[in-house]
């Protein structure tokens, strides 16, 4: 293999903070907060933690260490393995294939808000109509994508140390700021609502860390699992393609073990702090029924948070939304990284050549989700019973049935046709220790390829 041209991160940190800035994206600052508002705060968020140092932590070693071992993209990285499962690398190609689009659709819309924000116009955002008029106009919805799209692009075609590692550089630690700002005023909001009943930032953030077990039945704590366990894939950005990129990049006397810890531990840190700068707000302006707000959290929810803050409240819709905006920044160039990746060793393409095709393809492909909520506008009954548009029938697609096919066949290749030790060997190089290797191996072969399956075949359950 011709690997004279590959670029590669500087080192441990150019690697932790370009994987942080995938697992910290979309999924740990608009997916997290909701379904842990959703699920009861604090039982989701000790079943999540669990996760991520069992479940979370063995895909996630997996994948960095395929990549570096065989110094390929994900489409061509498992036939480095064994020529007969050579089919996984499709998989891996093709999920963010089909993420990518709608997060640069979802992009979009951050960047409308920001927008919206920056040019005083907050208290448009905080009409019930103005999420929904937006998504359903025909042309402003593309704008927007298209700007997030070209920024995304600009990342990538820069390449690994230029683009993707120096923009992480800027955009984690400024994003770990705005975060924690946000959550220190967060905690120590107080409002008194038209009934006279005053709710703190402070009683938010208990009823989201203390678990609640008041009235919990099987069924439901069985689907806070399955719903932990597809977050994970969203927090770690496993089972994408994405960590076999980058694990690819990293240079050989990289601490491998030591860099996924990092990543768990900046990743969970930013997570639970996306919670509860969100969740205490929305609890002290809105009660719990703020909370059932699902996915329109944090562009239904918290621009009235926000709108209850008098003046302050339009900076911090600034500080928030932008902070948004580079998560979502750093999610959607990693995607396309591991589109672009994969096509450069696949055919052997340049860098240039392959962005400006493969961006091309994902912009057709965003232009179908924007126009999915006008134009092409359907509504389509998943199996899980669930109504659906395009951009959820793509979500469905790749999280709940592609996503943990490709994750269960990789436990498979690795844990039994290669055995563990093909990739242990990888973590122990130049003498260093890996510290869980039994865990990893028990988790590998048994537990995760059941958990994964189980959660495959919820995905055909209706709710």
């Amino acid at each position: 293999m011709n690997n004279k041209n590959r670029n590669s991160f500087s080192g441990s940190l150019g690697f932790v903070l370009a994987a942080a800035g995938s697992a910290v994206g979309l999924g740990n600052i608009w997916r997290f907060p909701y379904l842990a508002a959703r699920d009861g705060g604090g039982l989701f968020l000790l079943i999540y933690i669990i996760l991520v140092v069992t479940f979370g932590f063995t895909l996630l070693i997996t994948e960095v260490a395929i990549g570096r071992r065989s110094q390929q993209g994900p489409l061509t990285a498992y036939k480095y393995f064994s020529k007969k499962w050579a089919f996984l690398g499709w998989l891996a190609f093709i999920v963010p294939c089909v993420i990518y689009p709608y997060y640069c659709v979802i992009g979009g819309w951050v960047l409308k808000y920001f927008a919206t924000y920056l040019t005083f116009s907050d208290d448009d955002a905080v009409s019930d109509n103005f999420f929904t008029g937006f998504i359903t106009s025909q042309w402003e919805p593309l704008v927007y994508m298209g700007i997030f799209a070209l920024i995304c692009f600009y990342i990538v075609y820069n390449g690994v140390e230029k683009g993707i590692e120096r923009y992480s550089r800027i955009l984690m630690p400024s994003l770990i700021v705005m975060v924690v700002f946000i959550c220190i005023y967060s905690l120590f909001t107080s409002h008194t609502d038209a009934n006279g009943v005053t709710r703190t930032g402070l009683e938010g953030a208990v009823m989201y860390f203390l678990p609640n077990f008041k009235g919990l039945t099987l069924s439901r704590f069985l689907m806070i699992c399955f719903d932990a366990t597809g977050q994970l894939f969203y927090s770690l950005s496993i089972a994408m393609g994405i960590m076999i990129a980058y694990g690819s990049y990293m240079k050989k006397n990289v601490n491998l073990g030591q860099a996924i810890d990092r990543i768990e531990m900046f990743d969970t840190i930013v997570a639970v702090l996306a919670g509860l700068m969100i969740i205490p707000s929305v609890y002290v302006f809105m009660g719990t029924d703020g909370m059932k707000a699902g996915p329109g959290l944090i562009f239904i929810a918290l621009p009235k948070v926000f709108d209850n803050l008098g003046a302050f409240g339009m900076i911090m819709g600034i500080v928030f939304f932008l902070t948004v905006l580079f998560a979502a920044v750093t999610s959607a160039v990693s995607l396309l990284e591991a589109i672009v990746s994969s096509i450069m060793d696949k055919f052997g393409w340049s860098r240039r050549k392959s962005v400006l095709i493969m961006a091309s393809i994902g912009l057709i492909g965003s232009v179908v989700v924007c126009l999915g909520y006008n134009v092409l506008y359907f509504e389509y009954t998943l199996p899980n019973g669930v109504t659906a548009q395009i951009l959820d029938i793509f979500d469905y697609l790749s999280n709940n049935l592609l996503m943990p096919v490709l994750a269960i066949c990789t436990c498979i290749l690795i844990g039994w046709v290669m055995k563990p030790n093909f990739l242990v060997g990888e973590m122990r190089l130049n003498g260093y220790h890996f510290h869980r290797k039994k865990l990893y191996i028990v988790m590998l072969k048994y537990v995760v390829p059941i958990m994964l399956t189980i959660l495959l075949l919820a995905a055909f359950i209706k709710l």
